[in-house]
């Protein structure tokens, strides 16, 4: 029999989960650039770490809460009726507070001030365009790995977000909760407060469009008999 959790145990593994998530991504940022002056080999190291959690998140905590750790993924799944829309509300919220909590994490291991808002900027068509293309991109790796090869979502969105790394303009953050809390580091991995705006819209847009394109592409065809 598959376990039942209650709500406050997946509150908690939504929490934990956007927390070391973000700890790994900020704490690989700052480690990559005290390494390296090279961008490209710092973007390496900022990369693999973060492909890497996930695998092990998800492996670990999806039994729980689902792992989500993304408020546009609760969102999907609230559509979906997978989520009962009250408890997505309350997934939003655990993993902003758990995002916030890694970049402090990560901020304490390296002898960091506890918030630093980032300066680094982030914003323009193209930035945005990125975003929603990342987000769509992760949210039909999902929906196809849940149809398809469920055992395997831990590796495929693992090695989504380490492709995404690359092949997006804005490095795929593909998710509002990871922006937020990146906001509050000024490090390599850092956004500039005032460009998170850009990046969250472009972000949910990207999911729902993948959400309607997905719904469509794996509604199997009836035959009549």
């Amino acid at each position: 029999m598959t376990p039942v959790f209650d709500l406050p145990r997946r509150l908690a593994a939504e929490a934990l989960g956007t927390a070391i998530l973000v700890a790994t991504v900020v704490g690989s940022g700052i480690m990559a650039e005290s390494l390296t002056k090279d961008v490209a080999l710092a973007l390496l190291g900022n990369t693999l770490p973060t492909g890497a959690i996930l695998v092990v998140l998800i492996t670990i905590l999806g039994p729980i809460s689902g792992a989500h750790f993304n408020p546009a993924v609760s969102l999907i799944f609230a559509l979906r009726r997978d989520l009962a829309v009250s408890d997505a509300v309350l997934y939003v919220g655990a993993q902003i507070l758990g995002g916030i909590a890694g970049t402090m994490i990560a901020h304490l291991m390296f002898g960091l001030p506890l918030i630093e808002a980032s300066v680094k900027m982030r914003t323009g068509g193209a930035q945005w365009f990125a975003e929603a293309v990342a987000a769509f991109g992760l949210v039909a790796t999902i929906l196809g790995g849940i149809r398809f090869a469920s055992a395997s979502v831990p590796w495929l969105v693992g090695l989504y977000i380490t492709a995404a790394y690359w092949f997006t303009a804005s490095t795929s953050f593909a998710n509002p909760a990871v922006a937020i809390a990146r906001s509050l580091t000024n490090s390599f991995s850092g956004i500039r407060p005032n460009d998170l705006p850009g990046f969250i819209v472009a972000e949910l847009i990207g999911a729902l469009v993948a959400f309607a394109v997905m719904t469509w592409l794996l509604r199997p065809q009836s035959r009549d008999r």
